[in-house]
């Protein structure tokens, strides 16, 4: 790929083992028994995205699937809530994440607000058709927290890959 200057550095490939264990570290601290407002981010949905975003190869919307029912037992939900609306996610980020690359962080948060949004109206579309309680208007601070989130998840879940910056005249890269 051709990279203009000033552009991010070139990253060493990712260990499988650290993207499935971020991926069961985010479902872990979304099953932590907190008690869940509308408004908390759903952090599952955004290691999701950025593993679909990043490998899109490796994660995709099989596992978005498989976690989303892993979240539909565990919060006694409809069954396929979150299943439906993790694909949903997946489906998108793949979808835009040749281009969505180009971009620097603060503007790729930007454009996974939507991404965020769709996937939090799905949930409350599938809970309201099976006859739930409207969790009120707080659930749309929900996406903007999961936005502002991205620029910190995408240097916590990118620093084993960094690549020390050792270029000489033999090897530039």
């Amino acid at each position: 790929m051709i990279m203009r200057p000033g552009q991010q550095q070139l990253l060493l490939p990712v260990s499988p083992l650290f993207m499935w264990a971020s991926l069961i570290v985010a479902l872990l601290v979304n099953m932590v028994p907190i008690g869940r407002a509308a408004w908390t981010p759903d952090l599952l949905a955004l290691v999701i995205v950025f593993w679909s975003v990043h490998q899109p190869a490796r994660i995709g919307i099989g596992a978005a699937f498989v976690f989303g029912l892993l979240m539909d037992v565990h919060q006694a939900s409809m069954l396929g809530q979150h299943a439906l609306s993790y694909t949903t996610l997946g489906f998108f980020a793949i979808m835009i994440h040749r281009r969505l690359l180009w971009f620097p962080v603060a503007s790729q948060a930007l454009q996974v607000l939507p991404l965020f949004a769709v996937s939090h109206l799905i949930e409350l579309a599938i809970r309201m058709i099976g006859g739930g309680v409207f969790p009120g208007w707080t659930l749309l601070i929900a996406p903007l927290i999961e936005a502002a989130l991205w620029p910190l998840v995408s240097v916590l879940l990118l620093a084993p890959q960094r690549r020390a910056p050792e270029p000489d005249a033999n090897r530039p890269l």
